[in-house]
C-alpha cells in the first residue's frame, strides 16, 4: 500500500527531538492565542464599562443585570468559538486543506479583532451594537476555521504510535499559553488603563503578525503537510471503491465512542474551568484586593497565573510522563485526574468567597485565586494537550479534522455552559456556586477513573506502540486487504 501521508521535508531537520514545523505551528498558535486571549480577558469588562453600555444602549440596566448580559455575550461567543470548528474541519478535510483553512480563519479573526476596535464616535448613532456583532461574527467563523486545523497539524508531523506526540502536543500547548501570557499583560493593561477598543486593535495585530509567520515559513518547515485535503490523504486505493463512503469497522466505531465519552467529561471540565473568563474574572475585579506589593494590578491580570504556571509546570508533567514509562497513566486516567484538580481549584474559591461572606465592601485575598488557578492549571496539563493528542490518535483519518472539529464543539457546549453557572453567583452567591462546580469536578473525576480500563479497552491499542510492516515486507508474506474489511491503519496512512 502506498504511503500517502506528507512528512516533514528532510531539509527542516529537527530541533529539541521534533521536527521544525512543531515550532512553526508554536509560534503561529502563540500569536493566535495573544489576539484571543487578550480579547476575552477584557471582553466583560469592557461590555461592563460606562462607555459601551451608553454606546449600545444598556445604561438603564442595573450593575447585576450588565454583568448578567455581558455573560450572556461571553457564553454565546465562546460556545460559537468551539461550534464552527466543525465547518472549518470539514473544509479542511473534504475541500482546502487544513493550510488553506489556517490562513482564511486568521484574517477574519483580524478583520474581526478591528471591527471591535473600530471607533464608537465614528459611527452612526444606534449602530454600534452592529458594529459588536459584526466583530464578534467575523471571530467566531474565523476561530473555526482556524483552530481544528492547526491541532491536527500537529498530530500530522508523527507516525501512528510515536511516543513523542504527547510531549509535542505539551510543547504546543506551551505555545497557547505564552501567547496569552502575552494577551493578557499587554492587551490586558491597554484595555483597562488606556482603552478598550484600541486594545482589540492591538490583539488584531497580533493575529497579523500569526499570519505572516505562517505565510514565509509555511512550505520550508512543513512542505507539503497540510495542503491536501484529509479525506484525499484517506483514499486507500485497493479497496475498490470511495474510502469516504466505506461504513466505519468496529475498531473504528468503538475508538470514537472513546472520543465521545471524554467528550462528556470534558464539558464538565471546562464548564468549571472557563469559569476563569466570567464569573472568577468578576469576582476578582470587584471582590479581591488587587494591590499586590504595594502595586495594584489590572484584574485580567490574575488570568496570567493559569497560562505562567503552564509554561513552568508543562514540561515537568511531560517529564513526568515519560519517566513513568510503562507506568504512565492512560489518558482516560489523566482526565481523571483533571477533573480531581479542578474541584480542588473550586474549594480555593470557596475559601475566598468565605473571607468576604455577606459584606459587600471587604475583599478576598488575590491568593485565594492564585492557589485556584494553579489547581486549575494542573489539571488543564492532565486533560487539554492529552485531549487533543488523543483525537489525533483515535479518529478515523478520511474524519480527522471533523473530529477535532467535534472536539472543539464539547468545549464549545461547556463554554455556554459556563456563563448560566457564572450567573448563579449573583443569584446564589459565590460560596453555593463555587461549592456545587468543586462537587461536581471532583465526583466526574472519580466516576471517570472507575469507567477508564473499558475505555482503554475500546481504544484497540491506540496508545501502544507498534511495529512498521513495511510495504515490501507485506508483499513478502503475501499480506492482501480484504476488500469488504478495511485493514487497520499503520504509519503513514
Amino acid at each position: 500500500m502506498q504511503d500517502l501521508k506528507p512528512k516533514p521535508p528532510a531539509s527542516a531537520g529537527e530541533m529539541m527531538g521534533h521536527p521544525k514545523g512543531l515550532f512553526l505551528l508554536f509560534g503561529t498558535e502563540m500569536w493566535e492565542r495573544l489576539s484571543y486571549y487578550g480579547m476575552r480577558g477584557i471582553f466583560v469588562f469592557y461590555l461592563t464599562s460606562a462607555a459601551a453600555a451608553a454606546a449600545f444602549g444598556w445604561d438603564a440596566l442595573s450593575d447585576t443585570e450588565l454583568q448578567s448580559k455581558a455573560l450572556s455575550y461571553l457564553g454565546t461567543y465562546a460556545m460559537l468559538v468551539y461550534l464552527t470548528p466543525i465547518l472549518g474541519g470539514w473544509m479542511a478535510d473534504n475541500k482546502w486543506g487544513q493550510r488553506r483553512c489556517i490562513m482564511f480563519g486568521g484574517v477574519l479573526m483580524m478583520l474581526g479583532q478591528f471591527a471591535l476596535g473600530f471607533p464608537h464616535k465614528w459611527l452612526p448613532d444606534g449602530t454600534e451594537i452592529y458594529g459588536l456583532w459584526l466583530g464578534l461574527a467575523l471571530m467566531i467563523i474565523g476561530n473555526g476555521f482556524f483552530k481544528p486545523n492547526i491541532s491536527t497539524m500537529v498530530g500530522d508531523l508523527y507516525d501512528e504510535g510515536d511516543k513523542r506526540r504527547d510531549t509535542a502536543f505539551t510543547i504546543f500547548y506551551m505555545g497557547i499559553n505564552l501567547g496569552s501570557i502575552l494577551g493578557y499583560l499587554v492587551i490586558g493593561w491597554i484595555g483597562e488603563k488606556v482603552d478598550y477598543q484600541l486594545a482589540f486593535v492591538v490583539a488584531g495585530l497580533g493575529m497579523l503578525l500569526g499570519l505572516i509567520l505562517q505565510m514565509t515559513q509555511g512550505d520550508k518547515m512543513l512542505g507539503e503537510i497540510g495542503n491536501q485535503p484529509s479525506a484525499k490523504l484517506g483514499l486507500k486505493p485497493n479497496l475498490g471503491g470511495d474510502d469516504k463512503k466505506r461504513p466505519l469497522t468496529l475498531e473504528e466505531r468503538d475508538r470514537v465512542k472513546v472520543i465521545l465519552i471524554l467528550g462528556l467529561f470534558t464539558v464538565i471540565f471546562w464548564a468549571g474551568f472557563e469559569q476563569a473568563a466570567g464569573s472568577m474574572n468578576l469576582f476578582a475585579k470587584y471582590n479581591t484586593d488587587l494591590h499586590i506589593f504595594g502595586f495594584e494590578i489590572p484584574a485580567s491580570w490574575l488570568q496570567m497565573v493559569n497560562p505562567l504556571f503552564i509554561i513552568i509546570l508543562a514540561p515537568v508533567m511531560a517529564s513526568i510522563w515519560v519517566g513513568l514509562g510503562s507506568r504512565e497513566p492512560t489518558s482516560p486516567g489523566k482526565f481523571s485526574m483533571g477533573l480531581i484538580f479542578l474541584g480542588l481549584g473550586f474549594v480555593s474559591m470557596v475559601g475566598a468567597a468565605m473571607q468576604i461572606g455577606d459584606s459587600e465592601t471587604a475583599k478576598a485575598s488575590p491568593w485565594w485565586l492564585v492557589v485556584a488557578y494553579i489547581f486549575h492549571t494542573i489539571g488543564e496539563l492532565c486533560l487539554s494537550p492529552i485531549g487533543l493528542s488523543m483525537v489525533t490518535k483515535l479518529a478515523p483519518l478520511r474524519y480527522l479534522s471533523l473530529m477535532m472539529g467535534l472536539w472543539f464543539a464539547f468545549i464549545g457546549i461547556a463554554n455556554k455552559g459556563a456563563a448560566e453557572i457564572g450567573k448563579l453567583v449573583g443569584e446564589s452567591g459565590p460560596i453555593a456556586t463555587f461549592g456545587g462546580v468543586a462537587i461536581a469536578a471532583i465526583t466526574a473525576g472519580v466516576i471517570l477513573f472507575f469507567i477508564r480500563e473499558k475505555l482503554v479497552d475500546w481504544m484497540h491499542g491506540a496508545e501502544e506502540e507498534h511495529t512498521v510492516v513495511k510495504d515490501t515486507t507485506q508483499e513478502e508474506i503475501g499480506i492482501t486487504a480484504d476488500h469488504d474489511v478495511a485493514p487497520k491503519r499503520k504509519f503513514g496512512e
